[in-house]
């Protein structure tokens, strides 16, 4: 049997990860008809099948399941030794694969990229969004190097990293602006906006409204903060948003913006990544960086807030 190559190997394992040829061509940043040559050529060097195509969506056959559960492995080790040798240069170089939540990207990610880029210029920044199951998945199976998140993530073989604290604030329409700021349990009786199953903050919020096991009665999803930030401006309900996407979502949206009554609720921010990872010191050079970031955005943040004359009362 001839040898197959690690472009064999990586284009299987997108295209079990994914279930779809052009997903995976898409992640790989290849053609369709390219990974599909590839993956034919792959299975033609092993002798056997690996993948039952249909339509709609492939299935891996068990020798393809086998096999890619090897992949996976095979290609971690290969990451990490990767990892192991840019650890050894005094110069952070080679990719950079890290992730960042949704509700943080938007306000975040492109000061990051701007301040990463000046201060590590032989990096090749592969940053992602996504919501944080995904990401920890990618950081566990060595597709990523880091991701920032809300914390705590509790995965015992991640380090977790505290990068700064941020309070939520609540969005009611314009009208309701002198209105007194209604304590948690009230919130639970409002008609709730909140982000779709899946997100971090939205359990978040939910903690915070009511100490009940049960939902709001009254609950609508959205999308994105931005999507719920359009709701309350249309008068459909209120909703919470973390204080750093107040600039940028509130910026031309009808609402009033309240301070909550403390204590307040508010999270955690911090970045992760594997503990077995040899590039420690300049994980934590990223994340000293990031730090500085968001401390910076939330104190600009926090100036806008006052700017707005927040109602302070409680009902």
């Amino acid at each position: 049997m001839n040898k197959f190559s690690m472009k064999h190997l990586r284009y299987f394992d997108a295209l079990a990860r994914f279930g779809h040829f052009g997903r995976a061509a898409e992640a790989c940043s290849v053609t369709q008809p390219a990974l599909s040559v590839q993956i034919k050529e792959l299975e033609d060097l092993i002798g056997a099948p690996l993948v039952e195509r249909n339509a709609r969506k492939i299935h891996l056959t068990a020798l393809g399941s086998a096999f890619a559960e090897r992949v996976q492995g095979i290609l971690q080790s290969v990451d990490e030794l990767e990892d192991l040798v840019r650890a050894s240069n005094s110069a952070f170089t080679g990719q950079f694969r890290f992730g960042v939540i949704p509700t943080v990207a938007p306000y975040l990610l492109s000061e990051i990229i701007k301040q990463l880029t000046m201060t590590f210029p032989a990096l090749d920044l592969r940053p992602r969004e996504a919501k944080t199951q995904k990401l920890v998945r990618d950081i566990l199976d060595a597709r990523l190097e880091a991701a920032i998140v809300a914390l705590p993530i509790s995965e015992a073989s991640l380090h977790e990293e505290l990068l700064f604290e941020e309070d939520f604030v609540l969005l009611r329409s314009e009208a309701d602006a002198d209105k007194p700021v209604p304590a948690p349990d009230r919130l639970t009786e409002m008609r709730l906006l909140l982000l779709e199953e899946g997100h971090c903050f939205r359990d978040q919020a939910i903690s915070y409204c009511s100490t009940m096991s049960s939902l709001p009665r009254n609950l609508m999803e959205g999308s994105s903060l931005s999507t719920l930030v359009q709701m309350v401006g249309a008068g459909i309900g209120v909703t919470l948003i973390p204080q750093m996407a107040v600039g940028v979502e509130c910026r031309s949206a009808a609402v009033s913006i309240a301070r909550l009554p403390e204590p307040r609720p508010r999270r955690a921010i911090g970045m992760v990544w594997r503990k077995s990872n040899p590039l420690q010191d300049q994980l934590m050079a990223i994340a000293d960086l990031i730090r500085t970031i968001g401390l910076k955005q939330k104190a600009q943040s926090a100036d806008g807030l006052l700017n707005r004359r927040p109602v302070e009362q409680r009902a």
